[in-house]
């Protein structure tokens, strides 16, 4: 094999393997990166994609929120409209830069998560978008703008994971 294919694949394999130990939110990060550079190079102009999603109420970027009881709103959305069980919109911007207020989100149900994912949460009944952290510290809501505390996870609070957000 000739030098130059040689670097070829040695980058290939190190930019898999760098890729591969990312966390899902950073994957997603170097796809939609890759993707943009490539409808660049290529010329490819996105169109706007025009949906309608069903909203199942708010939740928090900040103070709590009650979500609907299975008696969805339809709304217009522009854009992809990815894979979910259910979209809720942001209310607050303690999740900023992530998502903005008024921001519809897309959340797959699930009752657990991994440290680092970001979730959708009941936290004495009221609803939150925020990230789950999982370490030496213990366990705790945490909002990505660090004018908001963070929400401990203990016998002290009821507490309850109900998805995972996937965009």
């Amino acid at each position: 094999m000739n030098k130059d294919l040689s670097n070829v694949v040695d980058n290939r394999v190190s930019l898999i393997r760098m890729y591969d130990s990312l966390n899902g939110e950073r994957q997603t990060n170097v796809y939609n990166y890759t993707k943009q550079q490539y409808n660049e190079q290529n010329k490819i102009i996105p169109m706007t994609v025009k949906n309608e999603v069903e909203l199942y109420g708010a939740v928090s970027a900040g103070t709590g929120e009650y979500l609907l009881d299975n008696t969805p709103e339809l709304v217009p959305y522009e854009g992809v409209v990815p894979e979910h069980d259910y979209a809720v919109i942001v209310n607050g911007v303690s999740m900023r830069p992530l998502f903005e207020d008024k921001q519809i989100i897309f959340v797959k149900k699930t009752f657990e998560a991994r440290s680092g994912q970001v979730v959708i949460a009941y936290y004495d009944n009221q609803a939150y978008v925020k990230k789950y952290v999982n370490d030496e510290k213990g366990a705790r809501f945490v909002s990505l703008n660090k004018s908001y505390d963070d929400m401990p996870i203990d016998e002290t609070h009821e507490t309850q994971i109900i998805g995972v957000v996937v965009l």
